[in-house]
């Protein structure tokens, strides 16, 4: 049987609400050990996603006040998405495509699922080549 995504997707991302806060969204991020917040409505439907380069580039840039400045202002809306029966190379070809590391993953409807990286990419194709040695890796910061 063919991998699919939802093989080796990351379920449950960590995830924003539109309103959330830069200040709430960076101890998110922060606390989670990770770089990008998927930014989600009250239903759970994607919205957007937000890097920890969003924060620097449209707001602390701009002088954005964290506390007041909501992700939705920041966040990259309507980002390039993969649904869980897609195959890892549909992900890796977006991925090259658009020149991304980090893929959502949505069902038809926009609800999200999980999220699928370069680094999951790696690991699942090749397991001893050395992207997905620093992919196991443990965090240094």
């Amino acid at each position: 049987m063919a991998q699919q995504i939802q093989d080796f997707m990351t379920g449950h991302p960590v995830t924003a609400r539109t309103l959330t806060s830069l200040s709430e969204a960076a101890r998110l991020m922060r606390d989670a050990d990770i770089g990008d917040l998927l930014v989600v409505d009250d239903d759970g439907r994607l919205k957007g996603i937000l890097t920890d380069r969003d924060l620097v580039i449209r707001a602390i840039a701009e002088n954005r006040d964290p506390a007041e400045t909501t992700v939705r202002a920041v966040c990259s809306p309507a980002p390039v998405t993969v649904q869980p029966q897609d195959a890892p190379g549909r992900a890796a070809d977006l991925m090259h495509e658009h020149a991304l590391r980090r893929l959502p993953v949505t069902e038809e409807d926009g609800c999200l699922v999980g999220i699928v990286t370069l680094g999951d990419l790696a690991i699942e194709g090749d397991p001893d080549s050395a992207l997905a040695d620093i992919s196991t890796a443990e965090s240094n910061g």
